[in-house]
């Protein structure tokens, strides 16, 4: 046989190699197998199985106040045999430990040696990822995945620390909630900030901040209507409590500028952004905002409204 192995390519010869090996290691796993798993001794006990029989057959010869006592006698002892069969299965180690912690503070390993799954523990730790804290042990008991019974026992050995529990208010937003007649400054003002005036809510603060972001910022209080979803009554309510530094916008600088750069601005289109490239090039440096008022791509009324965003240096 072996002279023949040398016969066969090289292919053929390690995939026989490879068999071989595989025929070997199962063979020796098979045989050291019950040797390195312990026999399992919840083994449903089949001696007492026969005994139920025999008791059986041996009731058919008693009468029936011995087989009363003989049944009652048995019942017991069955229902002490499955107590003890169920509490071999239902037993479990609890490998985990109580003792003091703050959720704020505590890491992944924390909360798995205090008995939470892994996953809750990386619920936890997303959500003070994104900004969230526990001001107290109940915020702790809405993370999901956390049983109640599992909160309870955990209950006592809940500490937040006093930072967390009574957080520092933002000065601009105390101003705000305090005296409703200060300004919100619509260039500076982040969406917390916003929020502090009454008709703004997270909708309207994520939009004025989009807003700002896309034209470089407010020249006027009522350009607020151009947020989508602004009604007149409640822009009516927000008006008196907003300003806008004018400053403070981002402006275009017109003669470094390429067209995709002058099209970015929502109020410039891709003709009116060409028109002011061409006049660029024909006449070199533009000097002044006057110079586009001859461009017939623009009206009146658009020139005023990027007239703001438009720097000449």
């Amino acid at each position: 046989m072996w002279k023949d192995f040398f016969y066969f390519s090289k292919g053929q010869q390690v995939g026989i190699i490879v068999l071989l090996v595989l025929i070997f290691v199962v063979s020796v796993v098979r045989f050291a197998l019950p040797y390195l798993i312990p026999s399992n001794s919840n083994a449903f006990d089949t001696n007492f199985v026969a005994e139920a029989e025999n008791f059986k057959k041996s009731l058919l010869s008693l009468d029936s106040i011995q087989q009363a006592e003989r049944q009652r006698q048995f019942e017991e002892r069955y229902a002490a045999y499955r107590l003890n069969y169920r509490k071999d299965f239902s037993k479990k180690e609890n490998h985990y430990e109580l003792f003091n912690f703050d959720p704020n503070t505590a890491d992944s390993a924390t909360f798995v040696q205090l008995g939470l799954k892994s996953y809750v523990a990386s619920n936890i730790l997303k959500y003070r990822s994104k900004g969230g804290s526990f001001k107290n042990a109940e915020d702790f008991s809405k993370i999901y995945g956390i049983p109640s019974e599992k909160f309870n026992e955990l209950l006592p050995y809940i500490q937040i620390d006093e930072k967390f529990s009574n957080p520092p208010v933002n000065l601009g937003e105390k101003a705000v909630k305090e005296n409703p007649t200060s300004l919100v400054e619509l260039n500076s003002a982040d969406t917390t900030l916003l929020m502090q005036v009454k008709g703004i809510g997270k909708y309207y603060a994520k939009s004025i901040v989009r807003f700002r972001q896309n034209t470089g910022g407010f020249f006027s209080v009522d350009q607020l209507s151009e947020i989508y979803g602004m009604t007149p009554e409640n822009l009516e309510k927000i008006k008196p409590f907003c300003t806008v530094n004018p400053n403070l916008i981002e402006k275009i600088k017109v003669n470094t500028s390429s067209v995709d750069r002058l099209n970015k601005h929502p109020y410039i289109n891709f003709y009116q952004a060409k028109a002011i490239y061409e006049l660029r090039r024909k006449k070199g440096k533009l000097h002044q905002f006057g110079e586009l008022k001859n461009l017939s791509e623009f009206t009146e009324e658009q020139l005023k409204k990027i007239e703001p965003y438009l720097s000449f240096e």
